[in-house]
């Protein structure tokens, strides 16, 4: 993982390379089971270097504890490691990757499921869900499912945390709707790691 990690940090791979603050490489407990995997980094990630660290990411991890999880039993990742943006208003947004940026980091993603070697991937937002699923994939109707990937590698979509805190602001009902599913798609995983054990 060192290895591969060190030759992503230099990835020329596609445009958004130009704009990068630092390429965003997923972190975690090599030795786990869950592989839990989002979009891509958004600005404090960029800053940062490290996967889910800002407020998307401390929510997640309020999700993760009510379901009986924490950071200490994923590795954490995105499908794509620098950020992706839009002007939006006037200022920089973070916005879903293209399919060729997608595309792009493939490689780097690939690496880390082969290394890691999850039995259960969790995609975080409808873009993971659509690279690691199937094209199509509908989170509203489709979130907290089980699909059979390969090597037997079970994977289950739920809701980006950025998405529930976005409803935060606009919608309070969709918001606890949304926050809830959130966690009750984590449960069925812890549910699905312990019966594993």
């Amino acid at each position: 993982m060192a290895a591969l990690r060190a030759e992503a940090l230099t990835c020329p791979r596609c445009h958004l390379a130009e704009t990068r603050t630092q390429v965003v490489f997923g972190e975690g407990n090599g030795q786990v089971r869950i592989m839990v995997v989002g979009q891509g980094p958004g600005a404090v990630e960029d800053e940062t270097g490290r996967p889910f660290v800002g407020p998307a990411g401390a929510l997640l991890d309020r999700a993760l504890a009510e379901a009986g999880l924490s950071r200490g039993q994923l590795w954490i990742t995105n499908i794509v490691k620098c950020r992706a943006t839009k002007t939006e208003k006037g200022r920089l947004v973070d916005r879903p990757p293209f399919a060729a940026e997608v595309k792009a980091c493939r490689p780097w993603l690939e690496g880390e499921i082969d290394t890691v070697r999850p039995r259960i991937i969790v995609c975080l937002g409808t873009p993971a869900a659509q690279a690691l699923i199937k094209k199509g994939f509908r989170m509203g109707e489709e979130h907290g499912q089980w699909h059979e990937g390969p090597s037997g590698v079970k994977f289950l979509a739920t809701f980006h945390p950025a998405y529930v805190l976005r409803l935060k602001s606009v919608d309070e009902e969709a918001y606890q709707r949304t926050w809830r599913a959130l966690v009750e798609d984590l449960r069925k995983v812890a549910a699905a790691m312990h019966e594993q054990a």
